[in-house]
């Protein structure tokens, strides 16, 4: 496998906290990896730095000859008054007929490819935006929260595109399922380090879980052993008959080492406080027209919800997802119809735009602590705040100096301690990392009052949703499945299409390509012949010292001891080396 970029010494830290300490990484072709961490953690970092828009402290970030860097971030200023073809054509320097083909992969087609780009929702933008780095055909590229304004339609044809893809890239991403179903590798940045897993994420996670329990195990054997030697110390040291036994347990306590484990990140877990709730019908409309005065975005809605209901409202972006709650928080007028709440309904509304509302003047405690009922005390507020990453002295930061990201957390943290019994939220897991998203999706599920959401975050909406709403095609109905089904119908409805970006990467492959993977298997399996003649041998020199402590136990000596323990260890290092090097046939030969 060619590498396409290494990363060896990095370090970076920014005010005294550092992101990276001496990590590593390299990353080869054919390599599709998902990259996870905390908020903060480097991620975004990471690319900025690879792309040259940002420079390490000290380290190296070596970009070989032969890549082709693509790289699709959060955030990238656009000109407003060009239209979708005029910004295809001048950022990838490709005909108007290549242009319009790719961008027709993401359903921009006819009067959209003439249309400005400044009249265009944020999901089309990125639809764009990835239209104009595949026209680049890169061979790695990298690809920032990519899903954060992609309806699950474009996400679906976005996974469609990078299974098929036989180049590498690396994904930043909250939603496990989008991880899931495109990535094959797992790479996580956390306490400065880079830890690139040879497997999906599921199986990082448990990985994971299941080494740090073996390592806590582990410790707390040799701490066993280490009291045990200590008491013998301890009785026998002044003892002439037994101090040579006793300075034997001491360089034996020195010798039994246990394994380290870096302090573990806290572990979110947010509480909603639980409200008030009775059974029966919270919402009606009959008849709703919504929209604006000049544009009915849909009308004939008729739709009961009961309480204690989690409702996700779905479909494409542009269809009115946002315009109907929006309609329902109050903050849009009908156009025509009516609906009513329940008389003891109490509301929190989250939107994008609901941060630029906050109070500048006001510090973050002082704003948590008014937003929540007198009976919530400061404990609970300072466990939702430190959940949000507001922790000691971001408490004392005024709002007027926080990032558009630390306002939503912080409008966030604040609508769930309001004891609200509905929860409108449009978006809400855009500005949250990996681990929070799935602990507010798990807060949400237990939380025994009312949600509408809008999302489209799968790994989210699957752990919320009780009730679907749909609004497509100026309509607003209850779905009559469940998520799954959703999705499934969804999908079908995409049907198979003929990637032919794709086919021509696949076609492009090569003789030399080829006979290089066959090098490259004979090689593998070289070492892995050289591993089984160790561990025979190995196996060998073991089977001769069991002989030997059965044969005569008293001359089964302590160094015959330490060399059965070696030879044990030694071996098991063996086993999982030949693991290794046959799964990397296994990919090799794929």
């Amino acid at each position: 496998m060619a590498t396409l970029l290494t990363i060896e010494k990095l370090n970076k830290s920014y005010h005294q906290q550092a992101l990276f300490k001496d990590a590593d990484l390299a990353i080869h072709s054919k390599q599709k990896i998902g990259v996870i961490g905390r908020n903060g953690a480097g991620k975004s970092t990471l690319f900025r730095m690879i792309v040259g828009q940002e420079t390490q402290d000290t380290g190296i970030i070596a970009i070989q000859p032969i890549t082709r860097l693509g790289y699709l971030e959060q955030h990238e200023q656009i000109n407003p008054d060009e239209s979708v073809l005029e910004f295809l054509e001048r950022t990838t320097g490709k005909e108007n007929w290549q242009c319009a083909k790719i961008a027709g992969k993401f359903e921009i087609k006819n009067e959209l490819l003439n249309a400005k780009l400044s009249s265009l929702s944020g999901g089309f933008q990125m639809r764009v935006r990835l239209s104009s780095m595949l026209l680049k055909e890169p061979n790695l590229f990298l690809l920032d929260e990519p899903t954060n304004y992609l309806d699950v339609h474009t996400q679906l044809l976005l996974e469609k595109f990078l299974r098929d893809y036989s180049e590498s890239f690396l994904i930043i991403s909250h939603d496990r399922e989008f991880l899931k179903r495109t990535c094959e590798q797992t790479l996580e940045i956390e306490q400065g380090n880079l830890t690139l897993f040879p497997r999906p994420i599921d199986e990082y996670l448990a990985y994971k879980e299941e080494r740090l329990a073996f390592a806590k195990l582990y410790n707390k054997k040799i701490e066993r052993e280490q009291r045990h030697l200590q008491d013998f110390v301890d009785k026998f040291r002044y003892k002439a008959s037994k101090a040579s036994q006793a300075q034997s347990k001491l360089k034996a306590i020195e010798k039994l080492q246990k394994l380290d484990i870096q302090s573990p990140l806290t572990t979110v877990r947010i509480k909603i406080p639980n409200v008030e709730t009775k059974k029966g019908l919270l919402f009606r409309c009959e008849n709703l027209a919504i929209g604006y005065p000049d544009k009915i975005i849909a009308d004939h809605i008729t739709l009961d919800i009961e309480r204690s209901e989690h409702v996700a409202i779905l479909g494409d972006n542009g269809q009115g997802k946002t315009t109907f709650l929006k309609t329902l928080a109050g903050e849009l007028l009908p156009l025509d119809g009516k609906f009513k709440w329940a008389v003891d309904s109490t509301f929190a509304y989250y939107a994008q735009h609901v941060p630029n509302a906050l109070d500048p003047e006001q510090k973050v405690w002082t704003h948590l602590r008014t937003s929540a009922p007198s009976d919530i005390n400061d404990e609970e507020i300072l466990k939702m705040a430190g959940n949000f990453l507001f922790r000691d002295s971001d408490l004392e930061k005024y709002i007027s100096v926080l990032s558009g990201g630390e306002k939503a957390r912080l409008c966030l943290a604040s609508i769930l301690l309001s004891k609200s019994k509905i929860l409108l939220l449009d978006e809400p897991t855009n500005h949250l990392d990996f681990e929070t998203v799935e602990a507010l999706g798990l807060a949400l599920e237990e939380f025994n009052g009312t949600v509408l959401f809008i999302s489209h975050n799968r790994t989210f909406v699957n752990s919320i949703a009780t009730m679907i709403i749909e609004v497509k095609n100026g309509e607003v109905r209850r779905y009559p499945g469940t998520y799954e089904e959703y999705i499934y119908n969804l999908e079908q409805s995409i049907g198979p299409q003929q990637d032919e970006e794709v086919t021509k990467i696949k076609q492009a492959k090569n003789d030399e390509e080829k006979k290089q993977r066959y090098e490259d298997i004979k090689i593998e399996k070289k070492k892995l012949k050289k591993i089984e003649d160790d561990i025979f041998d190995l196996e060998k020199e073991k089977a001769r010292l069991l002989r030997k402590q059965a044969k005569d136990p008293q001359k089964f000596s302590l160094d015959d001891y330490r060399h059965l323990g070696d030879l044990d260890t030694e071996t098991k290092n063996k086993e999982n080396e030949w693991l290794r090097i046959q799964e990397n046939i296994q990919n090799l030969e794929k």
